[in-house]
């Protein structure tokens, strides 16, 4: 481990604020006096208790709802009985609200809580068997895994039982609380089906089979921006995933930095020592030689929100119910209390999209029949299935848009436009680059952004395609970058047009994009998307967009050649040159004729692109994309 101890003493030469804040006092001080705080009143409470310490314990000051706390619930695996969800749900209408967010680690936030109220809202969700212990900051979050584990079809192994020995090595423990560098993810299934985003997390613990047996894969060093990679170990039994997960979690303890907050998670550590390295000392540290990966079994997706329901085991139902943003309610809450207790098994389960399940239903068409149906569909459009957005400005002070109803907003206004009857699309938000929305891995990934319109600072967003949950997962890459809100939803109306003309039956998003976008430059998509909008905006009506086939081979000079040439001719029904070498003209004396002539009222500013696209001579044509942006432009930047 002398390349751990190397990297940790590079980095160690100066601590960051938080690092020493945490001297300040024992985490557990802060949260011993929440009585005194509460009779006290907002006022009393220290600074570095809002703004840290009591975060520890999931008790989070929100500047952005002054005087307002939120507390984030420790939900292991996102996994409720109705007793749970009745009485958080009773609290949210007591005291706080009657809101609740539902997040993208399987967890719920209860926010507007007035500090004078806070212990009465801990003692009641304690009675249940919920905390908000070590959920913030530098603690290990709430553990993810399969909803449907054990209850599935897809289900191979088992984990929620292994989940909570897991949680039961760090929690409560004072030697656990706030120690790390920073905060720790991690998620562990036994599915096929990847319903937890697996490998998303610093430490992910993945359903594999080597030599015939069956166990879990080590992926480590996932983050927002980034998947987790294989570290080469197969752990056959619930044991060694117990001994490899300490292992793990103490040299992070021990060797993970403490100098620039924005480059402590594990991943750097990852970064500067070698997962070689990393697994070597997993290895040593653990005092077991741990096998070589075996073959990753969790690979497809998962499309449960699309039926609105999957058939267990025992032959009961799981009937999904689609949250549209995570927005939901306590009254909603003991709504689904009442329903899983009348028409299911008393469980329920959030999942990572921000929606929920309820497990053990045998009536399903009968539950679906109850008014809350009217309101929460169990399924809803395919902009809605799948739709994630964090918290957002409203509620956190490092967003930069609203971004819940922006996502509402969005999918909304493509429904009215481009109803799909079939397919699927998930549409991912962040408010920042934070990531909170995983938007990285979304088909259609969204953050947050400042941009400028007609010189103003408004709200905009860094629009990414290409994300991927199956397999090992893939992080998607940028189409647009700062693009007003006021504006994005014509430029994903495009893609959503060439989706539906495009689609094959049964053929989702994320496979229209492997078969079709794929064939194409980040900014030649980005740019088809604007000139979409264009059309559209100017009323020019004619049939253009992505081919189902290219052979531009994805350089940028060659596309712009091929969009010229097939724009030209579906404006006039006639080609710009009488022949064609590849993506360029053969006879170079031709001249290029004059579109206004062939087209009555054209448009002058693709009349000028298409000039610039198409000059006889190569030397003065466009060769990348950012050359003829600005004649497609529908606002001012």
């Amino acid at each position: 481990m002398d390349s751990l101890q190397k990297a940790y003493e590079a980095r160690s030469k100066k601590l960051n604020k938080i690092e020493e804040v945490k001297e300040l006092k024992n985490p557990q001080d802060a949260f011993d006096k929440l009585g005194e705080y509460a009779k006290n009143g907002y006022d009393s409470i220290p600074d570095e208790d809002k703004k840290y310490f009591l975060k520890c314990f999931g008790i989070y000051d929100r500047p952005a709802t002054p005087q307002m706390f939120m507390i984030k619930l420790r939900i292991p695996g996102g996994y409720l009985n109705s007793t749970q969800a009745r009485e958080i749900g009773e609290c949210a209408l007591a005291y706080g609200q009657d809101y609740i967010d539902l997040t993208t680690r399987s967890q719920c936030e209860l926010r507007y809580l007035d500090i004078k109220d806070i212990p009465t809202i801990l003692q009641r969700l304690k009675n249940v068997g919920i905390d908000s212990y070590q959920t913030g900051v530098d603690n290990f979050r709430n553990i993810m895994t399969d909803p449907l584990d054990a209850l599935g079809f897809d289900n191979v192994l088992p984990s929620y039982e292994l989940l909570l020995k897991l949680q039961k090595t760090f929690l409560y423990s004072p030697e656990w609380i706030s120690t790390l560098p920073r905060k720790f993810n991690t998620s562990i299934t036994g599915s096929l089906s990847n319903r937890c985003n697996v490998f998303g997390h610093d430490c992910c613990f993945v359903l594999a089979q080597k030599d015939g047996c069956y166990g879990y894969n080590m992926y480590l060093g996932g983050k927002v921006g980034k998947i987790a990679k294989s570290a080469d170990i197969f752990l056959a039994n619930e044991d060694e995933v117990v001994k490899a997960f300490e292992s793990i979690t103490d040299l992070f303890k021990r060797f993970g930095f403490r100098d620039n907050r924005n480059k402590n998670r594990l991943h750097f550590l990852i970064d500067v020592v070698g997962m070689d390295e990393i697994s070597s000392a997993i290895r040593e540290n653990a005092g077991i030689d741990f096998a070589r990966a075996g073959e990753t079994m969790t690979k497809m997706d998962f499309n449960d929100p699309d039926q609105g329901k999957v058939q267990l085991r025992d032959g009961s139902f799981a009937v999904h119910v689609v949250v549209p943003s995570g927005v939901f309610t306590g009254s909603g809450m003991i709504e689904v209390a009442n329903l899983s207790e009348t028409y299911g098994n008393k469980e329920i389960r959030f999942d990572m999209e921000q929606s929920l399940y309820i497990l053990g239903v045998k009536d399903v068409n009968t539950l679906l029949s109850e008014e809350f149906f009217e309101k929460y569909k169990s399924v809803n459009s395919p902009y809605f299935n799948h739709l994630i957005a964090c918290a957002g400005t409203q509620h956190c002070p490092f967003g930069v848009i609203e971004n819940k109803n922006d996502a509402i907003n969005m999918a909304t206004y493509l429904d009215e436009k481009v109803p799909l009857e079939k397919g699927r699309v998930r549409m991912y938000w962040s408010a920042c680059v934070k990531g909170c929305g995983i938007h990285g891995l979304g088909d259609i990934g969204f953050e947050g952004c400042k941009t400028k319109v007609d010189g103003e600072a408004v709200g905009g967003v860094n629009i990414s395609l290409g994300g991927q949950l199956v397999s090992e997962g893939v992080e998607g890459y940028t189409v647009l970058k700062s693009t007003p809100l006021k504006y994005a939803h014509f430029y994903v109306e495009t893609l959503m047009l060439e989706y539906k003309k495009h689609k094959k039956a049964d053929e989702n998003f994320e496979q229209f994009h492997t078969r079709v976008l794929k064939q194409y430059t980040p900014a030649s998509i980005g740019f088809m998307m604007k000139l979409g909008a264009y059309l559209r905006d100017k009323g020019i009506d004619i049939d253009f967009g992505f081919n189902d086939k290219t052979y531009t081979g994805k350089n940028e000079e060659f596309e712009l050649f091929e969009i010229g040439r097939r724009l030209f001719y579906a404006l006039t029904k006639r080609e710009a040159y009488s022949a064609y070498d590849r993506f360029t003209n053969v006879l170079k004396n031709e001249k290029l004729e004059n579109i206004r002539t062939l087209v009555e009222n054209m448009d002058e500013n693709i009349a000028l692109m298409l000039e610039k696209i198409l000059d006889e001579k190569e030397q003065n044509r466009a060769v990348v994309f950012s050359e003829i942006s600005s004649f497609i432009s529908i606002y001012e930047s």
